[in-house]
């Protein structure tokens, strides 16, 4: 009798079965990472905004004039998916990251001169019962 080398149809086939279940549980897992440290860009770039904000006060004592749409801060130079859109008043202001595009484009998160954080748009699935006074960083929580 000769022996035989090699795999059997069947052995090949569970190799496969088992690469697909693994693949179909990383991939969307993989996905959210990704987004999650996407999401992170618009979280400093608020907190910086929200920096600029507070020096600009302390120089002018108002906010108002403050250069990014009526603030006069500018938006973070490593803006890369989001837009920085920012209203001030004299002794009030609100900073908005809106997600530009790709993953993030459904995102939307705010900050006041208060330190009020908010998400004020997200992702469907990634929402939180509390997402009014905190912004999202990963799927149901703040």
């Amino acid at each position: 009798m000769k022996r035989q080398n090699g795999f059997t149809l069947i052995e090949l086939l569970i190799v496969v079965a088992i690469v697909g279940i693994l693949a179909a549980i990383a991939v969307p897992m993989y996905t959210d990472y990704i987004l999650r440290s996407q999401l992170v860009e618009a979280h400093t770039g608020l907190s910086d905004m929200r920096v600029r904000m507070e020096q600009y006060f302390q120089d002018n004592r108002t906010y108002k004039g403050a250069g990014l749409g009526s603030c006069g801060a500018t938006a973070p130079a490593s803006a890369k998916n989001f837009k920085y859109e920012c209203q001030a008043e004299n002794n009030t202001y609100t900073v908005t990251a809106t997600g530009a595009d790709g993953r993030v484009k459904d995102f939307a998160f705010t900050i006041d001169q208060q330190n009020t954080r908010s998400t004020t748009a997200a992702k469907s699935g990634w929402e939180s019962a509390d997402m009014k006074t905190c912004w999202i960083q990963r799927k149901g929580s703040c």
